[in-house]
């Protein structure tokens, strides 16, 4: 959910020609990063010549395309040039996957058992944006939980994960688009959902919505999801538009807590629109949209470094003390964090890449432009 791995065993060294497991060619277009569950990947793709939005399921021992289903058969909606028609990843629970897509003017939500078939779809609410649309659902209980933030009435939504059932439905009080993932944490003895965008940063009770703290802005529009340090006990997040702010936040608060010292430092350099951000250590880092990486001390927001590494979307991960920057030429930085710059391997697969990768096994799944590629040995 933040990219964290706890794989010991995740590769850093490949090529476009080496250590390449599988390769598997995608039908259509899409950003959605793939899952693992066991031995099946999914994903999420759009065919627009035939206005489907299609999950997809593959067999992760070999990369064969199992299956193909179309969850939605609707006009090609308004997007921003960067964004895809297929940009929400999916989630899966090892029973049934949620995926979601925008039906025109509203949200759509469904659920597909693990042999394809749609067991239910739901319009939870409207969604408008003139940048498209790109809000992954999480799971959390029984619950499927989706951000509808969107340029009108804003809200978040949990649907039964059995049924699609509305189980509450919270507004937002400012009308405005985001596309940011919630982190689920218990913070402070109790379980926070806190969530950039709508004007705000703000943590909720995943059980019934309802709201623990608040921050106003500090800017309009996030795309980057918040990232937690346990080490620090602080929460970070990085946005966006117009205004660029990292905030660090302390999550004990109550209400209201704009001006309070519970954002304990605050920059607006070095801040990510798009990628999301890590935590790794006693270390913060994030890279901007323009490839410019930064390693903070997540403590005091002390910059120990800084690095050039191309134009980045995908979101950052970590695995065995290693960050991985993807970087939309299709090149991997693996960068150790600590007081200086330590590039530990440079891996180029030879094709775009806009969705962030899965670490499961000792495997790396990168989804390209056209291909999907699996990254290390065979699995045990």
């Amino acid at each position: 959910m933040d990219g964290t791995s706890l794989d010991p065993n995740a590769p850093v060294h490949w090529s476009a020609t080496s250590n390449v497991f599988w390769k598997t060619a995608l039908p259509g277009l899409g950003h959605a990063s793939p899952i693992v569950w066991e031995d099946r990947v999914f994903t999420a793709t759009a065919v627009p010549e035939r206005q489907a939005r299609v999950l997809l399921c593959l067999d992760r021992l070999n990369g064969r395309l199992l299956w193909q289903q179309a969850v939605l058969t609707a006009p090609m909606e308004r997007k921003h040039s960067l964004n895809s028609y297929a940009s929400s990843t999916p989630a899966t629970d090892g029973r049934l996957v949620y995926v979601a897509f925008l039906d025109r003017d509203k949200m759509v939500v469904a659920a597909h058992a693990f042999a394809g078939r749609q067991q239910w779809l739901v319009r939870p609410g409207p969604f408008s944006s003139m940048h498209g649309f790109c809000s992954s659902p999480v799971l959390y209980q029984d619950k499927v939980i989706v951000n509808g933030d969107h340029d009108g009435d804003s809200y978040i939504v949990a649907l039964d994960r059995k049924t699609g059932q509305t189980l509450w439905k919270t507004p937002r009080e400012n009308r405005t688009r985001s596309y940011c993932v919630p982190l689920l944490r218990e913070l402070d003895g109790r379980v926070q959902m806190v969530l950039s965008g709508d004007k705000c940063v703000a943590s909720y009770d995943p059980n019934d919505g309802s709201r623990h703290w608040i921050i106003d802005g500090p800017t309009d529009q996030f795309v980057a999801s918040p990232v937690y340090n346990q080490k620090a006990d602080l929460l970070f997040v990085t946005g966006g538009f117009p205004d660029h702010h990292i905030l660090a936040i302390k999550p004990d608060g109550r209400g209201n807590i704009t001006k309070s010292e519970k954002i304990v430092w605050r920059t607006n350099k070095g801040v990510a629109y798009v990628p999301s951000p890590i935590s790794e250590g006693d270390y913060f880092l994030v890279v901007s949209d323009g490839g410019v990486a930064h390693c903070f001390e997540a403590a005091t927001g002390h910059i120990a470094w800084q690095e050039r590494l191309g134009e980045h979307h995908a979101s950052l991960v970590s695995a065995n003390g290693l960050v991985y920057f993807l970087n939309d030429d299709g090149v991997m930085n693996v960068v150790k964090p600590g007081p200086e710059f330590a590039r530990m391997a440079q891996n180029a697969i030879g094709e775009k890449t806009f969705a962030s990768p899965a670490i499961s096994r000792g495997q790396i799944l990168l989804r390209g432009e056209k291909h999907l590629f699996c990254i290390g040995k065979q699995v045990n």
